[in-house]
């Protein structure tokens, strides 16, 4: 094998790591999570209808979040998030949600990635933030083989 071809095959591979590892590690980069929701539930400003959809961390903005659908074709929202902490890291996706009255959908308040202690706390306006403090929250673990919220307790 003379040098040049030697030089060939070196390279080839290394673009070909270079090009597919962070193929392989963009799920947990970009923290893509998919969930099925049986009923509506709200994020800041938007009512997301029961169904299935895309939660995704923008890699650029480690607190921006985007939602969407499950088919990808439709952004439902890009949302600012602040860093939230929790003691321990759990094997599953965790969402918060603020249980409110019955006429309102339940609000999202907090994602967690599975492993990780640091998550996303979504910000509402001041005014509902308020009222969201006084309701009861519940912890909500996200199963992946179902990929369908599993309650866990408060």
């Amino acid at each position: 094998m003379n040098i040049r071809k030697l030089w060939s095959v070196v390279f080839s591979i290394v673009l070909a790591c270079a090009v597919l590892l962070p193929l392989a590690r963009a799920s947990e980069e970009d923290q893509q999570t998919k969930v099925t929701f049986d009923q509506p539930v709200e994020i800041p400003g938007t009512v997301l209808p029961a169904g299935s959809y895309w939660f995704v961390r923008d890699t650029n903005s480690l607190n921006i979040v985007r939602v969407f659908s499950l088919d990808w074709k439709t952004l439902y929202a890009t949302e600012l998030t602040t860093s939230t902490e929790r003691r321990e890291p759990a094997d599953h996706t965790t969402f918060t949600f603020a249980e409110r009255e019955s006429s309102k959908p339940e609000a999202m308040l907090k994602w967690f990635f599975p492993g990780e202690t640091i998550g996303h706390e979504f910000i509402y306006h001041k005014q509902e933030e308020r009222e969201l403090t006084h309701d009861q929250q519940q912890t909500v673990m996200v199963a992946p083989e179902s990929a369908r919220p599993v309650h866990s307790g408060s």
